[in-house]
């Protein structure tokens, strides 16, 4: 229920059957109140038909092709010395950082999510809820 903005996307750009794939797949979940803390109607204008593909730009940005569980994301920040380059499906590279025992994920614009529920295992592969949206460089 805190996910009913991202499905509503999620099927506005096509991406159900892509999502419900044999993966592997790591998705980074923003909540509702991520999508709203977007500037007022940018959720209702990315949503519109002509701008599927600037939907889609944005939620395969938070898309990563591989079953990525917290613990492996941890070690591969301290393997890299505190910054991870994260890449997406969607052509973005996020930087995955620690904070205490939280991930952050650093956007393309230098917006910041944080990892709030960690390792929701999927048939796929995995969800980490995330409070904000991460937005690739337009």
């Amino acid at each position: 229920k805190d996910h009913t903005t991202l499905v509503a996307a999620v099927t506005a750009a096509g991406l159900v059957e892509t999502l419900q794939g044999p993966g592997p797949f790591t998705v980074f979940a923003p909540v509702n109140a991520a999508f709203d803390a977007l500037p007022a109607g940018a959720v209702d204008n990315l949503l519109k038909p002509e701008n599927k593909e600037m939907l889609t730009k944005v939620l395969t940005c938070h898309v990563v092709a591989a079953d990525a569980m917290s613990d492996a994301i941890g070690k591969m920040i301290k393997d890299d010395g505190g910054t991870h380059p994260v890449k997406t499906v969607g052509g973005c590279t996020l930087q995955a950082k620690m904070d205490g025992e939280k991930i952050t994920l650093t956007d393309e614009n230098g917006g910041v999510a944080t990892v709030t529920i960690a390792d929701v295992k999927q048939s796929n592969g995995v969800i980490h809820v995330i409070d904000k949206v991460l937005l690739p460089k337009m």
